[in-house]
């Protein structure tokens, strides 16, 4: 098992830009495909970005160009950075993590495909 703990959310106008941190503990983080998901109230949780260790990297169109994700296995943390944030962009920001396999595949952005989670941080984009 591993267990997650997100930070770095908060309120930003548009424009503006924030970086999340998701510091993992437990099993072997390495062994993990990760990922960054949201969710606003309402809405189903949707995959932002998935990143494998070598680098194998995926993210849903609406935030390429603007967000990357990365992580540091020596430190056991992941991390999103969003820059050129839209209102759109507001909900709750989870860190994920699945297994291996998930990162290579086409549905790597459902929920389903992961097994455990954080217990979020809000980002708040304001026009």
């Amino acid at each position: 098992q591993v267990q997650l703990v997100e930070s770095g959310g908060d309120s930003v106008q548009t424009g503006g830009s924030l970086r999340l941190s998701c510091s993992a503990s437990g099993d072997t983080y390495n062994m993990y495909c990760m990922a960054w998901f949201r969710q606003v109230p309402g809405a189903e949780r949707e995959g932002v970005a998935s990143i494998w260790n070598d680098g194998v990297i995926l993210y849903v169109d609406s935030v390429k160009d603007r967000f990357v994700i990365s992580r540091v296995n020596a430190n056991n943390t992941l991390y999103l950075q969003m820059t050129s944030l839209k209102p759109e962009d507001t909900a709750v920001y989870y860190c994920a993590a699945g297994w291996a396999r998930v990162c290579f595949s086409d549905s790597w952005w459902k929920s389903e495909n992961f097994n455990y989670w954080g217990q979020g941080t809000q980002v708040t984009v304001s026009s």
